[in-house]
């Protein structure tokens, strides 16, 4: 579920200000998965600005409170949700934990770093939501570790088809700061980008995996 249109267009307009989001349709970025992609995301670069840092945060604890209530602790997913969500725990006075995309190779082996105990509830948060595949991942693992999972916060989203029906089947509910349909609109509205490359961007959100510029270079 997406926060409310004025906060999503400000978030959407402070990635694209520091550059945490990169839109380039005529010289696409080739994602791990080998999609050709006319958008790079790094939210990670919000820590570095302390003013939009801050704003994301209060957004996060606003949306959290409203939509899953205060939960017992606060869990981040590594890497990019550690810093956010360590941020959010302070913001509520709430425990932190996070979870490894992997078990240690060593000691206790966990995936859950940090205390928490069996039937308490968290909230995960993340920074950004592609498939969705390695966040309900951390959702599985502190399932079974015995917490209670009220939900997932995200900064950004891409809003594909395939991540809404992964978290449908997860049973895990998601919020999102702001998402790839806001970002698009508030890049043209400050001419990041003309309405042939918004085209463009559009036909990649639809088939990511199929999507070439060709067709849009003239």
């Amino acid at each position: 579920m997406q926060s409310n249109r004025d906060s999503a267009l400000k978030v959407a307009e402070f990635l694209l200000q520091i550059k945490a989001v990169k839109l380039s349709p005529r010289e696409p970025f080739t994602w791990a998965s080998g999609w050709k992609s006319p958008i790079y995301c790094d939210n990670r670069i919000t820590l570095s600005f302390p003013r939009i840092r801050t704003f994301i945060r209060q957004e996060f604890v606003r949306e959290i409170t409203s939509r899953y209530g205060k939960p017992d602790a606060i869990a981040g997913v590594a890497t990019g949700g550690i810093a956010q969500g360590a941020l959010v725990a302070q913001e509520l006075d709430l425990p932190f934990i996070y979870v490894r995309s992997d078990s240690k190779g060593h000691g206790m082996q966990n995936r859950v770093e940090g205390h928490i105990e069996s039937g308490k509830s968290v909230v995960v948060v993340e920074d950004l939501i592609s498939t969705g595949g390695s966040s309900l991942s951390a959702v599985e693992a502190l399932r079974e570790a015995g917490c209670e999972v009220k939900g997932m916060a995200a900064i950004f989203t891409y809003g594909f088809n395939l991540a809404t029906e992964n978290f449908k089947k997860a049973n895990c509910k998601l919020l999102t700061l702001s998402d790839y349909d806001h970002l698009i609109a508030r890049a043209v509205e400050l001419e990041y980008i003309d309405e042939s490359a918004m085209n463009s961007l559009k036909q990649w959100r639809t088939s990511p995996e199929s999507w070439n510029t060709a067709p849009h270079e003239n």
